[in-house]
């Protein structure tokens, strides 16, 4: 069998069901009397060790094993579920987590050992269970072998008795696959493809047809003929994901009526019937093998997006298939207008072009676009994690998983609120003793949420700590020199919240695997602005801290707002301006050398966009155009020279050699070929 063919399958599965077992040992950890829970996470379990024993990753196939039989001994009562067992289970999944990174990055498992976890694992079980389940398997194929009777026609028994005369065991294989199993003709390939190396299937109930169409529940009868005894096939069958249950019989033909010298007549045509036989078995595995095709494309398919996988509904992709035809059409009719000269229709064909790319647009963003569970699903774990070693009680709420973002998104916003987390719990949450003295519950609480605002994401990271000292900010600035005494004064708590955002800020006087090692929330900052989003505090000293980003749905097509200084053109992301009006010159005034409005009774500074640009300033103009944007509470109008209106952009990256550019944030490429910059809003005030 061709392996690496599946091993994107196997890695998405294997993250799938990693991340399910990381959900289930949170809540077995809150729970440890649901046997439910325990059920879960051994069929997980098993699930990856039979996949990573398929693709053939024998360390994560050992370490589950060893998994399964701890387990198996707590599902049993035997062991009681303690801090060392759950320990010991999260650090299998570490492992398997690194194990299936290391495969996704190289192929390969790489060096790392699970010898010390195996032998972790065998400690924590009875110094018996080894051999016990040993005999268990043994006394499983010794009371299967006549529990059943086969109905076996006279061909195939006498090529039964054939194989016998041969050395061969004749063998009836009843394979039960889990009821929740998705892929069933793809569990039957590999099962078939798995005997295909030492056996020889002789028939199949139900027949080849039904399985390649998935007319069967769950469960495959094979008779075969095999060189392996029953132990060792049995053993093969059971390592292939999602295969519940394996009952093998040894098939007796002394009693049968077919005499000798019809078998011996029959070899001497053996042959030309295994030319047969190989032809019906490779016949039966490559119509299993295109029904996997068929099968992993019948509710979801997967694309590829910027090196990355996203799994896509069916009915989002025959969407932007019949936009693509609706494309062709109109690509055909505008051939014929030019072709036949009637100009007239044109600007008709092109309105109609216009809604096609539209529609094509919102189609494949809907495509691209990913519950921000993704993300989420991560954090429980490092909060668990964190509050353990802070000794610090501390729950998480999450709300809004299904908030779906673009997939570039997804990829930025990570670690970025792993930093937001990580200080809410340091810094944030006080132990369970100094919330006592205070009125409060013992545990703190962490809310994460997320929900739609337009055409932006909000996601909030909110705590119900001792919040932020202004003043121990202040200090803070302070002494590292980046605030003075007379400003501080005049700082508003909001604007001194701000400073632990500079880069290397901290107020943590000890360093920590946790914090105070300088880097932190100012690596939020950057990286949210970087994809052009923003970051907000709200705080309360002794109620707690909210930290608000806004980030935009897509990165890859916004709309924005095209405006011209000098010769050039320029690009302001829609989602940054609020309005644009007019302004008088002489209303202009000046503040600390900043120049202001008074605009709607409140005062708006100015920016000159030519001046911060390095363009030469030679609006003269009485009447000044201000295109007023915004940056979360903050609000600032840019002089610009000419509007020339509103469009859909695509947006392109300036590269590593260009990145470095301040105030821009990529570019676009325009309709006649000229590349415009876009403006980036939160870089310039």
């Amino acid at each position: 069998m061709e392996i690496n063919q599946y091993l994107d399958i196997f890695i998405e599965e294997s993250k799938e069901h990693l991340q399910s077992l990381n959900t289930n040992l949170l809540d077995l950890e809150k729970e440890n009397n649901n046997l439910d829970i325990v059920n879960e996470i051994f069929r997980t379990a098993h699930t990856l060790k039979g996949m990573s024993a398929t693709m053939g990753f024998t360390k994560m196939a050992n370490l589950t094993h060893e998994m399964e039989n701890l387990l198996q001994e707590i599902r049993s009562a035997s062991i009681a579920i303690n801090d060392d067992i759950m320990d010991s289970l999260f650090e299998c999944l570490d492992l398997l987590e690194e194990y299936v990174g290391e495969i996704s990055a190289n192929g390969s498992e790489g060096d790392l050992s699970s010898d010390a976890l195996v032998k972790k694992l065998n400690q924590l079980v009875n110094n018996d269970y080894s051999k016990a389940i040993e005999e268990v398997a043994v006394s499983d194929i010794a009371s299967e072998e006549n529990n059943e009777n086969i109905d076996i026609d006279e061909y195939t028994m006498r090529t039964l008795k054939k194989a016998s005369v041969k050395g061969l065991t004749p063998y009836a294989l009843k394979i039960r696959l889990n009821k929740t199993c998705m892929l069933k003709a793809a569990r039957a390939f590999i099962i078939f493809k798995t005997l295909e190396a030492h056996s020889e299937i002789l028939r199949s109930v139900p027949p080849v047809e039904d399985i390649e169409d998935e007319k069967f529940e769950d469960s495959i009868t094979l008779i075969i003929v095999s060189k392996y005894d029953a132990s060792r096939i049995k053993k093969e069958i059971r390592l292939i994901s999602e295969v519940e249950e394996v009952n093998i019989n040894k098939i007796s033909t002394e009693e049968n009526a077919i005499g000798e010298q019809e078998i011996l007549e029959e070899t001497q045509n053996e042959n030309t019937q295994n030319e047969k036989e190989e032809n019906v078995e490779k016949s039966l595995a490559e119509k299993v093998k295109e029904q996997i095709k068929k099968e992993t494309g019948k509710s979801k398919k997967s694309i590829n997006v910027v090196g990355k996988t996203v799994r896509v509904d069916i009915d989002r992709l025959d969407n932007l298939m019949n936009l693509v035809s609706e494309l062709i059409i109109i690509k055909t009719r505008m051939e014929d207008i030019g072709d036949s000269d009637k100009k007239q229709n044109m600007n008709e064909a092109i309105e109609y072009l216009e809604r096609i790319t539209t529609s094509l647009h919102d189609a494949v963003m809907k495509v691209r676009m990913v519950p921000i569970e993704r993300v989420f699903n991560r954090f429980p774990r490092m909060v668990r994690d964190l509050s353990k070693e802070l000794g610090k009680e501390v729950k998480l709420m999450m709300s809004g998983e299904e908030t779906e973002v673009d997939r570039t998104v997804i990829d930025e916003i990570g670690d970025p609120l792993i930093h937001l987390i990580r200080n809410a719990i340091d810094h944030g949450i006080e132990k369970a003793e100094d919330r006592k003295k205070k009125d409060k519950e013992e545990f703190g609480t962490i809310s994460l949420r997320s929900y739609p605002d337009g055409n932006n994401v909000v996601i909030e990271v909110q705590d119900d700590g001792d919040g932020i000292d202004v003043n121990r900010v202040k200090q803070k600035a302070i002494s590292r020199g980046i605030l003075n005494q007379e400003v501080a004064k005049t700082l508003s708590d909001d604007e001194a919240c701000e400073y632990i955002f500079k880069p290397g800020f901290s107020t943590s006087d000890t360093i920590t695997d946790v914090s105070g090692r300088g880097v932190g929330l100012d690596v939020v900052k950057s990286k949210i602005e970087s994809i052009g989003g923003i970051v907000e505090i709200d705080s309360v000293r002794g109620m707690g801290s909210k930290f608000t980003i806004r980030i935009p749905l897509s990165l890859a097509i916004i709309q924005a707002l095209m405006i011209k200084l000098k010769d050039e053109i320029y690009a302001i992301p829609l989602s940054s301006i609020k309005e644009i009006t007019p302004i008088d010159r002489d209303s202009i005034q000046k503040v600390h050398e900043q120049e202001v409005i008074l605009y709607r009774g409140k005062t708006l500074p100015l920016i000159r966009l030519r001046n911060i640009l390095g363009l030469e300033n030679d609006n003269n103009q009485k009447e000044l155009i201000a295109v007023i944007v915004k940056k979360g509470d903050k609000e600032a109008g840019l002089i610009v020279d000419d509007l020339i209106g509103q469009q859909e952009i695509v947006i392109k990256s300036l590269g590593k050699y260009l990145s470095g550019i301040k105030y821009m944030t990529g570019a676009t490429i325009l309709g006649n070929g000229n590349i415009s910059l876009i403006l980036d809003i939160n870089s310039i005030f």
